[in-house]
């Protein structure tokens, strides 16, 4: 596959490549470093000037969207003290140490246990580096110094944020916040344990924790004592919070990454682990450098906006490699990779201590049977050791729930990082689904609508570097149904039908069918340009297998308390589903993907299930191959690929890997095996079949004349046989932003 996104990855039309990118006016040094510190101060002076008008309409914002929730409460306004005394930090029960978490499968088998007061060495604040503790609270909490233990301003912003986004995209926490839901297991309904934690973190701030502190020095001045405190919450949130790869604390998160003492940390040692917190598997320096390695730069730039560091001292550490030491004083604990991904979900919701310690008895969906035969289908296509990985995802599309989750690595027999939700990869044509999706949502007819099949060169600017697309095969069939190309996963019709139907239409429905990572609404979309994992994959495709229905992937069936008390608040087991697209749509998309497993480039997946319906992907230099699919009783995606590179997978067992060769040969195996002796229902007639309207693509035939229509060319789907052929226009379709004047020439591509 070419052209899959070398062009274009700036904005829909284009690639950002132009003459404001990194030439002339780039990232050029010189002079320009030397004014950092005076562009700071401009930023500041225009922060205060913004200040008071900003801070009329956060507050009144706040009020009208969180008071309610009692995030905020009366503690804004002049109730504070009441709202301080209406919560005491006795009337919470503080997690046991010492008692471990169990996390069991769907049939109640024990999955394993988290153990608890393992890497994890509680340690004085000034036997860590300076550079943690300055790292920590320049990354999470940076006006930890200044706020009363809680950040309004901060609270609000997110707010706004997820108002825009439409979901939970940034919290609003203080490190104090942090650790009052770290170090308690209370659970009330949402918005009083909200309520609650808000005012213990104002408690915290005035009266500390004499429990877990040591007794507050004689002397103090006022300023003296709250910096005193400050730094005992600080102490605690450090030697509490979870840096992933098992370590709990800051001496342990040392001792694994770096195999020293937390005190010994150098600057940029001390921002890779400070990090870790927000995504510790995401993060992962070991499994994914590349992304631990840009997190810690996050880390030092924001040292250096705040004045902990100077320029100098930022560009030099940004310079340092990772300089990764991996410990073996904590090897010994051994969990299976699911929870890797069950144990962030844990901690998000109950915080990492009472995780690690709280004794929680933890029902996940997981099914063993799954597991097994997941792991047997991969095993048994790729068996050497210099064999690429590989990683499956099963969802029941009914409801959401996980059946398998697994990857395996040949020559390891251990694997932490979970490949299979965490590992994000190029799509390929994997991709192209959601392009065909959102065709048929505006009413595109794709049996009787027709795009050219040829080499596509396309410059929306002369001051742009053109973008040309050919076929994996090189080879061409002229005009051709939108069907008929998907079959063949043609990326130029492809290429043509992303800018037609707009590629912010793409994102937007990809998003609703559950893509949750940021996409790059590109033209080059459609050919998988975009890194997504396996478990967004199997989610997206499971709404198709839904009928249209988008279920929230779900881990967890159930979490009881040490006292035997079910959480019924945090929502385990309920499904959370919302119709996104009509059954109609759904339907016809299902219709042609089933017709790719019997006669186009996913054959390879075809186990003689009648209603399986799935699509390729492979990107360029066969770095990454998938194949998605599903049936009305499982939606699967197998991803096939090295983990710690994208290298070109030319020469397995003889062959190129494509997505029909491996991922689609372990699809067959696995479903095949798992739904054995299972009902094969068929897809039903859906309710509100798609509408198909008048459609001439702008770019249908992009680079060459339309030829005229031919007599003998299918008209319409089965279904729509008897409905009279509709004229071809110029319709309005929805959400469809404008096109870019056509470039004045084009030449061939390759």
């Amino acid at each position: 596959m070419t052209g899959n996104g070398r062009n274009g990855a700036r904005n829909r039309r284009g690639n950002g490549n132009g003459k404001n990118g990194n030439g002339k006016n780039g990232n050029g040094n010189g002079r320009w470093a030397a004014d950092n510190k005076n562009r700071r101060r401009r930023r500041e002076r225009r922060r205060r000037d913004r200040t008071q008008s900003r801070r009329f309409a956060l507050v009144t914002l706040a009020v009208v969207l969180l008071s309610g929730a009692g995030v905020l409460g009366a503690g804004l306004f002049a109730g504070a003290q009441a709202f301080i005394n209406s919560c005491s930090l006795d009337s919470l029960k503080a997690v046991s140490i010492g008692e471990n978490s169990f996390v069991y499968a769907a049939n109640g088998l024990v999955l394993g246990a988290i153990p608890a007061e393992q890497n994890r060495q509680p340690v004085a604040l000034d036997q860590m580096s300076p550079f943690l503790t300055q790292a920590t609270v320049a990354v999470e909490d940076r006006r930890f110094y200044s706020h009363d233990g809680i950040d309004y301003e901060g609270i609000v912003r997110a707010a706004l944020e997820n108002i825009e986004e439409g979901e939970i995209v940034q919290g609003g926490s203080t490190l104090t916040q942090q650790l009052v839901r770290n170090l308690y297991i209370e659970r009330d309904v949402s918005w009083e344990r909200k309520a609650k934690e808000a005012c213990l973190a104002l408690k915290v701030e005035r009266e500390g924790l004499p429990k877990l502190w040591s007794a507050t020095p004689a002397g103090l001045t006022p300023e003296e004592l709250k910096r005193w405190r400050k730094d005992r919450i600080l102490e605690t949130y450090l030697n509490q919070v979870y840096f992933g790869a098992h370590a709990y604390g800051a001496e342990a998160a040392a001792q694994t990454y770096f195999s020293k003492h937390a005190v010994k940390l150098d600057l940029a040692e001390a921002a890779l682990i400070a990090g870790l917190p927000q995504a510790p598997s995401a993060f992962d320096p070991f499994q994914n450098p590349k992304q631990a390695r840009a997190r810690r730069n996050h880390v030092l730039a924001s040292m250096r906006d705040i004045d902990y560091i100077s320029e100098s001292a930022y560009q030099a550490a940004v310079a340092q490699p990772l300089g990764l030491d991996r410990g073996r004083i904590y090897t010994r604990i051994r969990e299976p990779f699911f929870f890797s991904y069950v144990r962030e979900l844990l901690i998000e919701e109950y915080g990492a201590t009472t995780v690690r310690s709280g004794g929680l008895k933890v029902y996940t969906t997981i099914d063993p049977r799954y597991q097994n035969i997941a792991i047997a289908s991969m095993k048994d296509e790729l068996n050497l050791s210099t064999d690429p990985a590989s990683a499956i995802v099963s969802i029941n599309p009914a409801n959401g729930a996980i059946r398998a989750m697994t990857a395996v690595v040949p020559g390891k027999k251990e694997l932490e990082f979970n490949l299979a939700a965490q590992g994000r990869r190029q799509a390929g044509s994997a991709f192209k689904t959601f392009v065909l999706t959102e065709a048929i949502r505006q009413g595109i007819n794709p049996y009787t609508t027709r795009y050219l099949s040829a080499p596509f060169h396309y410059q929306p600017s002369p001051y742009e570097d053109p973008w040309d697309v050919a076929t994996y095969s090189h080879s061409y069939i002229g005009a051709v149904p939108i069907s008929t190309a998907t079959l063949a996963s043609d990326n130029t019709v492809y290429a043509r039908l992303t800018l037609d139907v707009g590629p912010e239409n793409v994102v937007r429905t990809a998003r609703k069918m559950g893509i949750k990572t940021e996409l790059l609404p590109v033209p080059s979309l459609a050919l998988g340009v975009n890194a997504v994992s396996p478990l967004e994959m199997a989610s997206a495709y499971a709404t198709l297998a839904a009928g249209g229905v988008y279920s929230k992937p779900m881990a967890i069936r159930k979490v009881v308390f040490p006292d035997g008390r079910v959480d019924k608040e945090a929502g385990w087991g309920i499904s959370k589903r919302k119709r996104v697209m009509s059954d109609g749509v759904a339907y016809e998309v299902t219709k042609i993907l089933q017709d790719n497993i019997t006669s186009g480039t996913g054959t390879g997946a075809n186990y003689g299930d009648p209603a399986a319906a799935g699509k390729t992907g492979t990107t360029d230099d066969s770095a990454d191959a998938w194949f998605a699919g599903y049936t009305p009783k499982a939606s699967t995606v197998v991803w096939v690929g090295y983990p710690k590179a994208q290298v070109p997978m030319s020469s397995v067992h003889g062959i190129t890997v494509t997505g029909g060769s491996f991922p689609a040969s372990i699809w067959r195996l696995y479903m095949s095996r798992a739904l054995e002796g299972q009902p094969r229902p068929s897809w039903p007639s859906p309710r509100n079949p798609a509408d198909w309207i008048p459609f001439r693509g702008e770019f249908a035939f992009y680079g060459a004349p339309e030829p005229p229509a031919k007599p003998d060319e299918p008209q319409a789907s089965p279904d729509e046989q008897a409905k009279p052929d509709k004229p071809q226009g110029s319709p309005a379709k929805p959400d469809k932003p404008d096109k870019p004047e056509q470039p004045p020439t084009t030449t061939e591509g390759r």
